[in-house]
């Protein structure tokens, strides 16, 4: 792939300099998806050889691999640095003794207890989950279904996908279904093809999306013959799963952009993760990325406490003073929603700083991004002719100016918004 002038992309040079490890390995061969599942990392030897581990960390990862599997294809690994043990890549996927198993839960947003069929959830009015596999290419380590590394619930013959099938057929309050897993993907494409189509001939299922990390992870998979799929099924909604700037390579980019000449819209769900992307300026340097590469920040995520994932969980009230950091300091095409799943089943619940300063019948004094407040007109309510004329509106860092009282009396000069 010919290289872009002025790229944006900075992780191109250090996937260019990581990739050593497999540097007798032919462009063309490195290329090839069958080459590169093929040569999954998964074994603690092969692992400890590419990164160097002390024995204490091979013995974690042996321990660990007994109870969740791990496996990183050449590509995903070789974004890692392997001499930062707190590369962001590495926590993301690689095993270690910062694990502890012994804390989270197997099913924390409660999907299992919400299912209606193999591998069907139906928790909103109109919308479904459907899990149609319990393979990746690579297994994140705050995963939220690693239950279904060990023991899959999903729909994963045609018995069963026939079966959540007749369910949606006989339920016509569904009109969005989200195609999830594991990765689908990573599913053979007569598999993907006969999911797609069946749930696509349902007259009252308006939109079908599919969640993937697939462009990040194994962005070779987004081939020719894939996208012959997709384009059969359309129209579709696709939702990546971009984390890290140091993700937005060349290959990743190439892989968004077939899709998004197919014509599928493309959201990001981002989750956030301690030691990885838990600052201001690495989310909004990846935000900024993702919207280059045509693809727009849709959900942020706050971790949630699945098993083995505590060391990378932050609080939720960091998550809300990046949000802070990102609304009106960049384009709001660049500002996903903050969101926290609920446990047990509650669903998304957003989340944003407060930026209501003080809220009365018929006003409303609000705080922007710099932390100026102005005083809005509620509507509904005329403001009454005994109101002062002026308030005094404190300012972020303790300056006062007087601000006009709002009012359908005092019209708005907009010249210039």
């Amino acid at each position: 792939m010919a290289r872009r002038t002025g790229s944006p992309f900075e992780a191109a040079g250090r996937h260019a300099k990581a990739r050593s490890a497999w540097r007798d390995i032919p462009i063309e061969q490195w290329n090839d998806l069958r080459w590169q599942l093929e040569h999954l990392v998964r074994t603690p030897d092969a692992l400890g050889a590419l990164l160097g581990l002390p024995a204490e960390e091979l013995a974690a990862l042996r321990a660990q691999g007994q109870r969740f599997r791990w496996a990183i294809s050449p590509y995903y690994f070789s974004l890692i640095d392997p001499n930062d043990p707190a590369d962001p890549i590495r926590r993301m996927v690689v095993p270690s003794s910062q694990e502890d198993l012994s804390s989270g839960e197997d099913d924390p947003l409660g999907e299992k207890h919400d299912q209606v069929a193999p591998g069907l959830t139906h928790r909103y009015p109109d919308r479904v989950l459907f899990v149609v596999t319990s393979f990746c290419s690579s297994y994140c380590r705050f995963c939220i279904r690693k239950r279904n590394w060990r023991k899959s619930d999903a729909a994963r013959s045609r018995d069963e996908i026939d079966e959540a099938i007749r369910y949606l057929r006989a339920h016509e309050e569904v009109r969005d279904v989200l195609v999830s897993g594991g990765d689908p993907l990573t599913l053979p494409h007569e598999q993907l093809e006969y999911i797609l189509s069946r749930v696509r001939e349902i007259p009252h299922i308006e939109l079908v999306r599919i969640g993937s990390r697939e462009p990040v992870m194994l962005p070779m998979r987004i081939d020719d013959a894939l996208c012959r799929v997709l384009d059969r099924n359309g129209p579709l909604w696709i939702n990546t799963h971009f984390n890290h700037p140091n993700e937005l390579t060349e290959e990743a980019a190439t892989a968004c952009e077939r899709l998004a000449r197919l014509g599928i819209p493309l959201g990001n769900q981002s989750v956030l993760l301690a030691g990885v992307n838990d600052d201001v300026g690495t989310l909004k340097k990846l935000f900024q990325g993702l919207l280059r590469i045509r693809v727009r920040p849709y959900y942020l995520y706050q971790a949630d406490p699945v098993v083995g994932a505590t060391h990378l969980r932050t609080s939720v009230s960091k998550g809300i003073e990046i949000m802070e950091g990102l609304r009106g300091h960049t384009t709001g095409l660049a500002v996903p929603t903050f969101v926290v799943d609920a446990p047990g089943g509650g669903g998304k619940i957003p989340l944003a700083p407060d930026y209501v300063v003080e809220r009365t019948a018929d006003r409303l004094v609000l705080r922007n991004y710099a932390g100026e407040t102005f005083v809005y007109p509620d509507g509904g309510r005329p403001a009454e002719a005994s109101k002062p004329a002026a308030l005094d509106v404190r300012y972020g860092r303790g300056a006062t100016r007087a601000l006009p009282v709002l009012s359908a009396a005092a019209p708005v000069d907009n010249d210039g918004e």
